[in-house]
């Protein structure tokens, strides 16, 4: 930034430890809800969460709250209208988002129509258009990726259309974020692994991005070091409570980083070949930050050089030359994912994960340079430049 201003704001309360389940209660009477609808999916309830936060409330004395538990992946505007029909006839005064992204956009998305009232969630698409306080709305997350439990947007697919739906407003963060390692300890390794490197893909662009800012900064330094510590010994110790704690917090830091310095180029590829190829997002995240680091060395090589540091440690910084702290950075990420690919399947690249053809790349590329991500990335992309990212990243 040219000149030394800046804005940062995180108003979600984080509960975070081996008994933050058992906080839930608390948190609803310090804000007088006392009749919360759980929003989940089908996959959560089969693996006994769904009980284990039920259990909790029970045990305090709340009365067993409705369950909506049929939020599909992509989840859409009219599973968004059901569910507030759903709140709505239940007599509900709250929301208690217990999932991985979608579920969590997807109870965004009904805390709007519930708050503002209505059935049309399309009238209230983009930017500041949601301009009050909503319902009291906790998020409980089963994955550590996508830091939705402390950011301000919301996508949901318009129905009618399939064009993604954007929503930001500060109105948006939830009231608080529960953070409990028992929600992630049956996460599969390459679910782990994908959304591991999300998060890490947010922390990284945030401390790069033309909006980051000192408190930023901090927080994504601080996710990048739990993550790098944290993520790859995890696959070889999956019940390890502490390390699914440390990731999980790792995520939430790099949800308050980028929420508030946004990210950039290696975002606008990967919803790209997602949405054209359909390739899982962490995915995306993984195979393009090592060659989106190459591309923006131009403009970031010393902010580059200082993720050094979080990422492999205060010894093996100390002994690198500065000149080549940034090339040790990218390379010290192609180790990782290296490691995520042996340990859980994570491809490494567009070609290993078997729904991306060389003949796709041009129009991945087109999509990529419309993307507002694209905005805050330091190095400007034009067509060609996008393309050539994707070349490299193919095979």
């Amino acid at each position: 930034m040219s000149e030394p201003f800046f804005e940062f704001f995180c108003p979600v309360k984080i509960v975070a430890g081996a008994a933050a389940l058992e906080h839930v209660p608390y948190e609803l009477a310090s804000i007088g809800a006392t009749k919360p609808l759980v929003i989940t999916d089908k996959g959560v309830r089969g693996a006994g969460l769904v009980d284990v936060v039920l259990g909790a409330m029970v045990n305090a004395a709340i009365e067993y709250p409705p369950v909506f538990d049929d939020v599909p992946p992509d989840s859409g505007t009219d599973v968004v209208a059901e569910i507030a029909r759903v709140y709505r006839s239940r007599g509900c005064d709250s929301l208690i988002a217990l999932g991985g992204g979608s579920v969590i956009d997807t109870a965004k998305a009904v805390n709007v129509l519930v708050s503002e009232g209505g059935d049309d969630l399309r009238a209230y698409s983009g930017t500041g258009v949601v301009k009050r306080r909503l319902r009291p709305l906790f998020v409980l997350p089963t994955t550590s990726g996508t830091g939705s439990e402390a950011t301000s947007v919301a996508v949901i697919r318009d129905s009618q259309t399939g064009a993604k739906l954007p929503f930001m407003s500060p109105f948006l963060m939830p009231d608080a974020a529960v953070l409990d390692p028992r929600l992630t300890l049956g996460l599969p390794p390459f679910f782990t692994a994908a959304t591991g490197m999300d998060a890490m893909t947010h922390a990284v662009e945030s401390y790069l991005c033309l909006a980051k800012n000192p408190l930023s900064d901090a927080y994504a330094l601080g996710a990048i070091r739990k993550i790098s510590e944290n993520l790859v010994p995890l696959l070889d110790d999956r019940g390890n409570p502490t390390r699914r704690l440390e990731v999980a917090v790792g995520a939430t830091m790099a949800g308050v980083a980028f929420s508030n310095s946004m990210v950039g180029l290696v975002h606008s590829l990967g919803h790209s070949v997602g949405a054209l190829c359909h390739v899982p997002h962490g995915v995306c995240m993984s195979v393009f930050l090592p060659y989106v680091l190459e591309y923006n060395l131009e403009t970031r090589r010393d902010a580059i050089g200082e993720l050094l540091l979080p990422l492999a440690g205060a010894e093996v910084f100390a002994r690198t030359p500065a000149s080549e702290r940034a090339a040790a950075t990218i390379k010290h990420l192609r180790s990782m994912r290296d490691a995520l690919h042996a340990k859980a399947g994570l491809p490494r690249t567009l070609s290993e994960t078997g729904k991306v053809t060389r003949a796709q790349l041009p129009e991945i590329a087109q999509l990529a340079i419309d993307d507002g991500t694209l905005i805050m990335n330091p190095r400007e992309v034009r067509y060609d430049d996008a393309l050539a990212v994707l070349t490299r990243a193919f095979e």
